[in-house]
């Protein structure tokens, strides 16, 4: 028995699984290094300069979303390139730029010199997207599904540990040298990525690409499909609108006692832990009752989830709550994929998820600078209200959708 463990675990490995735990390790850490700086990034722009609390919600808002305004810009250029280049050079390009860009965080003087590094963050986006694409192409098809899957597991375990992780070190240590660690663990991606990922690339020909044009023509509801865009950019606005305050509001809670960062990290990490284990079974009854429904029950009940965070007496409240919307994210999110896989035909679908993600990343931009300004003109509670008022938007907008939808199929 032991010698069959044995030689399970140290066989020698298929190219295909090498790359496999290769990128399932760069994947962790690179949703590691996304997250962990998320719950004292705010604490740190308060570091660099002597701020009001509006300016510091402002520059804060501004902080948090550099990097997803570039992302959204930059993503449909690499991913152009790595059709004609290849994905394993993207996966170097994306680890060693954020390797460099991420420690040089650590030695900023002003909040504006670290806005450029989270814009110039942006540029060296896409380890995720090519490691799947990598993946994807390189496994033999008997084997894609369980590889992708596992693949998928290494960025949400990293992006649940980040902000605890995040917390702490910026605990223990401080907020710089967490970057210089950060900065570090991203550059042994690199070298492992470079020395132990391996590709056989073949140029995807461009004249067979579609225009846009001919994409939306094969579309059966092309506003259905334009709708549920829309409706992701909205719902990772409303996720992110209190991510520039979150940490300001916890020390705001705890009266600026001790342990602030790690109270916040773990603030951060509730709502991916109720994610990562609601979103299959949400999943599964959405098969059973229609994902539209699903939808519109997790809107109304994330709707009623935001309003009592802005009254919470404790940190420990706030933490609840925030978990019952990480159970709503976990039905919304799952449940527009759905409704866009089976709304777009096989042949466009990839190209219809690149623009969902495209719009996923606007929001991601637009959301914090919802959070600070509104923070900024009334205060940090008013955030979750105006957050509620988001998700009550994207309801109903949702339902306008559905009887549209039912009125063309009808017609």
């Amino acid at each position: 028995m032991f010698n069959h463990v044995k030689n399970r675990l140290f066989r020698k490995r298929a190219p295909w699984e090498q790359n496999l735990f290769v990128l399932w390790f760069g994947t962790f850490i690179a949703g590691t290094a996304f997250s962990e700086i998320m719950p004292f990034l705010s604490l740190y722009v308060n570091t660099l300069g002597n701020f009001t609390k509006p300016q510091l919600a402002l520059y804060s808002g501004i902080t948090f979303s550099a990097t997803y305004l570039i992302t959204a810009i930059a993503s449909p250029m690499w991913g152009r390139l790595a059709d004609r280049r290849g994905r394993k050079i993207m996966i170097l390009r994306a680890s060693l730029g954020m390797a460099i860009v991420l420690g040089a965080m650590g030695f900023v003087q002003n909040v504006w010199q670290l806005i450029a590094l989270r814009l110039l963050q942006g540029v060296f986006s896409g380890y995720i997207s090519n490691a799947n694409a990598l993946i994807a192409t390189e496994t033999p098809k008997e084997h894609s599904g369980q590889a992708l899957g596992f693949l998928s597991t290494g960025y949400v375990s990293g992006n649940l540990i980040g902000p605890l992780l995040g917390g702490i070190m910026a605990s223990i240590f401080s907020y710089r040298i967490t970057f210089l660690i950060t900065g570090v663990l991203l550059l042994i991606v690199f070298a492992l990525s470079w020395i132990f990922v391996h590709e056989h690339f073949q140029p995807v020909a461009t004249a067979k690409a579609i225009s846009t044009k001919q994409v939306i023509a094969k579309l059966d509801n092309p506003k259905m499909v334009v709708g549920m865009f829309v409706t992701t950019m909205i719902i990772q606005a409303s996720n992110n609108s209190i991510a520039p305050i979150i940490s300001l509001y916890v020390r705001e809670l705890m009266h600026g006692g001790a342990g602030v960062t790690i109270a916040a990290g773990i603030v951060a990490s509730i709502p991916g832990i109720a994610n990562l284990f609601s979103a299959p079974r949400l999943g599964e009854l959405g098969d059973r009752i229609g994902t539209e429904k699903i939808l519109s029950i997790a809107f109304i009940f994330a709707i009623f989830m935001y309003i009592p965070m802005a009254f919470v007496p404790s940190v420990f409240l706030l933490a609840v709550f925030r978990f019952f919307v990480g159970i709503s994210d976990g039905a919304m999110l799952p449940a527009v994929q759905s409704i866009l896989a089976k709304r777009s035909p096989a042949e466009v679908t990839g190209r219809v998820f690149s623009w969902n993600q495209s719009f996923q990343a606007i929001g991601s931009m637009v959301g914090p600078l919802i959070g600070s300004i509104i923070s900024g003109i009334f205060d940090y509670n008013m955030v979750f209200i105006a957050t509620s008022v988001l998700v009550l938007i994207n309801f109903l907008y949702f339902q306008w959708l559905r009887k549209s939808s039912n009125k063309t199929q009808n017609a």
